[in-house]
């Protein structure tokens, strides 16, 4: 039914698939660190329309380094699976951060977009599954 050529082909795509969304992510994750610790204007004004304290900026800035780092970097699932959830927290936050204050739609949207090649990245790396502990097989009482 299922030749060798089609598992091939979906391997294959998922590698790519992961690889633009893991690549994407850690672009986007260290552009924004650079803004975050350069304290650019635009990002110090956006912290304090939303009530965070400007050394939120550096405390972002550095995770978000960090992060790209981690998600690039082969091995060390469970740091990639620290990365990815703080990742998620970052732009989850944000997210809610934006809709709370009544922002635009936009502003809600983009951390979401971004959330979306974070959560992608994630599903579709290859090393997903050794970050987990195996399961034990239920010892007899």
């Amino acid at each position: 039914m299922f030749d060798n050529h089609d598992t091939t082909t979906t391997t294959r795509t998922r590698k790519v698939l992961y690889w633009v969304a893991t690549v994407f992510t850690a672009f986007a994750f260290a552009a924004l660190a650079l803004a975050n610790l350069t304290r650019a204007p635009q990002v110090m004004a956006g912290l304090t329309r939303l009530g965070y304290p400007p050394i939120v900026a550096t405390i972002l800035g550095m995770w978000k380094v960090l992060g790209a780092i981690a998600i690039l970097i082969a091995g060390w699932p469970r740091l990639k699976e620290w990365a990815y959830a703080g990742m998620f927290f970052v732009l989850s936050g944000a997210a809610v951060s934006h809709a709370a204050h009544g922002d635009p739609f936009g502003n809600v949207l983009v951390p979401l977009v971004l959330l979306a090649f974070v959560m992608t990245s994630w599903g579709l790396q290859p090393a997903r599954n050794a970050a987990v502990a195996p399961q034990r097989a239920a010892q007899p009482a």
